[in-house]
């Protein structure tokens, strides 16, 4: 099933996307918006042109498993979302996720200006991975 996961964000969302056989995940690029129903309208197109059956969502879960504002507000980006594709979307806890991006960025010496562009799609893959590995040892 092709799968698109949300790194959600204020002013950047990152988006992943894998192939059929949830094998791979790659970045399928960054929106850069701060309008909330603007973003999710974006998103929706780009699951559209993807061709993704099922949409997952970054959930940031505090670290004592609360949740807080920005949780909610992914839940809410999620709601949006279902409304506007009419496909699943599943909430994902993504904890650590941009500091694993950042990392990775490290690793590669990618910095400045690029990193600021890459860093969200990263962690919309770090995300999917996450997800695909739950599904193929759960499902």
């Amino acid at each position: 099933m092709k799968i698109m996961a949300v790194d959600y964000g204020d002013a950047r969302t990152g988006l992943a996307c894998c192939d059929s056989s949830e094998l791979l995940a790659s970045p399928v690029g960054t929106i850069h918006e701060k309008n909330f129903d603007r973003t999710a309208k974006k998103v929706a197109e780009a699951a559209a042109g993807h061709g993704a059956q099922e949409i997952v969502v970054g959930y940031p879960k505090n670290m004592n498993n609360t949740i807080g504002e920005r949780a909610q507000k992914c839940e809410r980006f999620a709601e949006k979302l279902r409304a506007l594709t009419g496909i699943p979307v599943v909430l994902w806890d993504e904890r650590g996720t941009t500091v694993s991006a950042i990392g990775y960025l490290n690793q590669t010496d990618t910095r400045g200006k690029k990193r600021k562009a890459v860093v969200d799609a990263v962690a919309a893959v770090i995300i999917l991975e996450s997800y695909m590995a739950y599904r193929k040892n759960n499902l």
